[in-house]
């Protein structure tokens, strides 16, 4: 029952956390195999799943508020598609065990920049008054 509720409160907060683009799916991996002890193989695997829902849930928002520009969107999408191949054929013959340390260095370096935020302010666009 503990495992139910834990699973449920996580689910919960990081959907929300989801909504925001934080990276609400990298917590709940380290929630599913470090507190409920689901194996990363099959963690991983519920955590794609969960991403479909809120990805569509902040598209549809995004959206509505006008803050998708379909300039970028249809420049990026093709570049994403081919690099997300690139990175799997690489994963795919990467050691498991330098993936892990690439990522937890990559998990620490998120942590780090969230908690301190650059410090440089944006200059006011010319051309907007």
């Amino acid at each position: 029952m503990t495992d139910f509720l834990i699973a449920c409160i996580a689910g919960f907060a990081t959907g929300i956390i989801s909504a925001f683009g934080i990276g609400g799916g990298t917590l709940l991996l380290l929630i599913m195999t470090l507190f409920l002890n689901i194996e990363t193989p099959i963690a991983r695997c519920i955590n794609l799943l969960y991403f479909l829902p809120t990805a569509l849930g902040s598209l549809y928002y995004h959206k509505k508020n006008g803050y998708l520009c379909k300039d970028v969107i249809t420049a990026a999408v093709p570049i994403g598609m081919v690099c997300a191949i690139i990175g799997a054929v690489i994963a795919v013959l990467i050691d498991t065990a330098l993936l892990r340390k690439v990522f937890g260095l990559y998990l620490l370096w998120a942590g780090i920049s969230t908690l301190w935020p650059s410090s440089k302010k944006k200059k006011p666009s010319e051309g907007k008054r």
